[in-house]
């Protein structure tokens, strides 16, 4: 407020100092004039007219970037021959598309093209950069817990390519007003602010000039607030559309032995230098042990198909869940529907609220998980693995950062929750097959 009272004083000091209204009249006149317009019928005639076109055509331009995004992200040749002439649009000035779009249209319809053409490139090339920048690992979360089509799209990559496009709109916005004025400037169709600005001009009435420019203003500045609050808005609510699309009846959940392992000299591609065999039966468990960098993910990451043996063969179930190393929350998400948006059939949200307490009593389940420490993170990752659909879970580093009472906890968890499925996990402390009840595998031995 003291900014905008101090720009106004030098207005009015700039003003006083002209002593010519029809050069720079003062704050006072123009806002006599603008309460004037106001409060005419014409005005808000004007303003519907043009607002309706602008903001139509920027809708149809975020519409149109999007998809076109979307396609460019999955093939490259659409990539390739979108480029060129929307880079062209972007280069060129806005004065030349207009004048181009007059020609071809006419007065009435160039505002709606100009605005579309102007606002298209700048939202293209962002949405494409934030679907370019999706996180692999989340993506590797999801395939391997058989999320895909609607839910996939909600949960993943629309919140994580969400902060690319919210950028770009607090460009964008603005600017498709400033190019539709412009266009409406130059056509002048009948009832539109253009109009009105340029008769002003002709007319030197210079208060009514200013008046109208901080109408523009004042509707771009609405615009972009009202753009934004909805695309932020937008990130929860996909969210909650992606677990109301995975999330399935309660209902009884098998509890049979399924899902055993057998894996013959498989030579890894990263870590070991000796080949490993071994065998899981259907509702075995095991715990693979070995140093830092010696291995054990690797092996976990090609039982989960993540990754190809150098040699060797794997027998195992087609559909597994896994908990990985590395923290894969979605982090607008709270912790219920990050174990919601992996659920498998029968587990009902009660079903999974009740895992979340057991395993880290007193957590806020409808809390963002960006709001948890680090070892709740974890274990809202472990929910998420136990009731994820598959016929055996594999777990990489599930206790890192747990003290020795919600490790323990954990364990007890996991032997109910595995429900005859077998169990694979990757640890460095020895006393994790002790509480587990799990068999001892020690690569490179």
């Amino acid at each position: 407020m003291a900014a905008v009272a101090l720009w106004l004083a030098v207005w009015q000091a700039a003003s006083v100092a002209v002593r010519q209204q029809l050069i720079l009249p003062g704050p006072v006149d123009v806002a006599a004039a603008l309460v004037g317009l106001v409060g005419s019928g014409p005005f808000w005639a004007k303003v519907g007219f043009s607002a309706l076109r602008i903001i139509g055509a920027t809708l149809a331009a975020y519409a149109a970037a999007i998809s076109l995004a979307l396609s460019s992200a999955r093939w490259h040749l659409v990539r390739v021959v979108a480029r060129p002439p929307l880079v062209a649009v972007k280069s060129t000035p806005v004065v030349c598309v207009v004048v181009l779009l007059l020609i071809w249209l006419g007065s009435a319809n160039v505002s709606v093209a100009a605005v579309f053409l102007m606002a298209l490139p700048g939202l293209y090339f962002p949405v494409l950069e934030g679907l370019d920048h999706v996180s692999e690992a989340r993506r590797e979360l999801f395939d391997v817990h058989g999320v895909r089509a609607a839910a996939r799209t909600l949960g993943l990559v629309w919140p994580e390519t969400l902060p690319y496009l919210c950028a770009a709109s607090e460009t964008v916005v603005g600017m498709a007003w400033k190019a539709g004025v412009a266009a409406e400037l130059i056509g002048a169709p009948a009832g539109s602010i253009g109009e009105r600005i340029y008769q002003a001009k002709l007319l030197l009435e210079t208060p009514d000039l200013f008046a109208w420019t901080i109408v523009v203003i004042a509707l771009a500045a609405v615009c972009e607030h009202a753009f934004l609050c909805v695309l932020r808005v937008s990130g929860p609510v996909a969210v909650r559309l992606a677990v109301i699309a995975r999330v399935h009846p309660a209902g009884e959940r098998k509890s049979l032995p399924r899902g055993g392992w057998s894996v013959y000299g498989l030579w890894l591609s990263h870590g070991l230098a000796d080949a490993v065999s071994m065998t899981v039966a259907p509702g075995g468990r095991l715990c693979v042990m070995a140093p830092s960098g010696a291995g054990k993910t690797t092996l976990l990451r090609t039982l989960a198909g993540l990754e190809r043996p150098v040699r060797g063969r794997v027998e195992g179930p087609d559909c597994i869940s896994a908990e990985f190393q590395d923290a894969r929350l979605v982090e607008r998400a709270s912790a219920l529907q990050n174990v919601a948006l992996t659920a498998g059939e029968g587990v009902g949200p009660d079903e999974m609220r009740g895992l979340l307490e057991r395993l880290v009593p007193g957590i806020d389940a409808d809390a963002p998980v960006c709001a948890l420490s680090g070892g709740q993170r974890r274990r809202v990752e472990l929910a998420r693995a136990l009731v994820a659909p598959g016929d055996s879970v594999l777990l990489d580093e599930p206790f890192a950062g747990l003290d020795a009472v919600a490790c323990d906890l954990a364990c007890d968890v996991i032997a109910d929750e595995l429900r005859g499925r077998s169990l694979i996990v990757a640890t460095h402390d020895a006393r994790d097959a002790e509480r587990l009840g799990a068999d001892t595998l020690v690569l490179g031995r």
